[in-house]
């Protein structure tokens, strides 16, 4: 049995005692804060991929946050922030496509296109990198749902298996199911466009 050393947050050091209450919980609003940083880019990402509109995907990594802000207090008990909060996004986006019933037909592949990066790249290389993703985007919303969800999450998010399991609450078998479903639809859908659906 090995050993390790376990560094705990700030706010965990501080003693027991009313007077570090408020020592305590500014530590944690700090941890908190940091952990908004960290990844509200790749939460936006996630729920922009799905929603495909702005404030959409704004309004869902706020309610995501606010979820995250009335749990805060088991944070520590949390093994992998990244994907646990890239579950609570999802389940959000999920409810509201859901609360939506239908997709519009008005999503703009190219809106999603232009969030992916293109830097370094001359002006001639950034629209041929432009049309490029959008064509990509229009193959992977053709996509069955379920295996469109795990691609989404392996290669926008480069989530693992194990971790797509994790967000989507299926076996790892599954995922992995999934995963070579939708790459061979998307290598026959990049060479031979046409509708899945």
């Amino acid at each position: 049995m090995s050993t390790s050393l376990t560094v705990l947050p700030a706010w965990m050091e501080i003693a027991d005692s009313p007077v570090h209450d408020e020592a305590r919980q500014h530590a944690k609003e700090e941890a908190l804060a940091a952990l908004v940083e960290q990844y509200a880019s790749t939460l936006y990402r996630v729920a922009f991929s799905v929603l495909r509109n702005a404030s959409d995907a704004e309004d869902a990594v706020q309610e995501a946050f606010l979820r995250v802000l009335r749990h805060r207090d088991t944070l520590e008990e949390i093994r992998d922030h990244r994907v646990w909060l890239i579950r609570i996004v999802w389940n959000i986006v999920l409810d509201r496509k859901r609360r939506a019933k239908t997709r519009p037909e008005t999503d703009d592949v190219a809106d999603l296109a232009r969030v992916l990066p293109a830097n370094g790249l001359s002006a001639e290389q950034q629209a041929s990198a432009a049309q490029h993703h959008a064509h990509v985007l229009v193959c992977v919303d053709q996509l069955p749902a379920k295996e469109r969800e795990v691609l989404m999450l392996s290669a926008f998010e480069e989530l693992t298996s194990v971790e797509i399991a994790s967000v989507l609450g299926i076996t790892e078998s599954s995922v992995r199911s999934r995963l070579f479903r939708a790459r061979n639809l998307m290598a026959d859908l990049l060479q031979h466009p046409r509708s899945l659906r």
